[in-house]
């Protein structure tokens, strides 16, 4: 197999890379992950709200939000939903440190940064 054979293999690439560079691959593709859930998120609530337009209403309307006594119930702890911990890589993505840690919270453990790097 030459040079460009194998350049051409991802396979191949990973298993020459030293542990170091498949850190760094990892938070770029978590990063490109989040990048693009994040887009289609956007993309899906773009879609939903013209679909609300299209029939006459608000997007915020028809889920119940913005009016007195319509909408979802909430728990007498008005606090218990603040981020306390932020995604580094993608702001939007916070955690309250309460239930199940999510992905990007394990990896960055995993990565070796504390829950106090993670601090809102």
């Amino acid at each position: 197999m030459d040079a460009r054979e194998e350049g051409s293999d991802p396979a191949a690439l990973l298993e020459n890379m030293d542990l170091e560079g498949l850190k760094e691959l990892r938070k770029k593709l978590d990063r490109a992950i989040a990048s693009y859930e994040t887009r289609k998120r956007q993309e899906a609530l773009s879609a939903a709200e013209q679909a609300a337009r299209e029939h006459g209403f608000k997007l915020t309307e028809l889920l119940g939000e913005g009016k007195p006594g319509k909408g979802r119930k909430t728990s007498g702890d008005k606090t218990g939903g603040a981020a306390k911990y932020v995604n580094p890589s993608d702001p939007e993505q916070t955690w309250s440190g309460r239930g199940r840690r999510p992905h990007w919270v394990n990896d960055a453990l995993e990565s070796g940064r504390t829950l106090e790097e993670l601090a809102a």
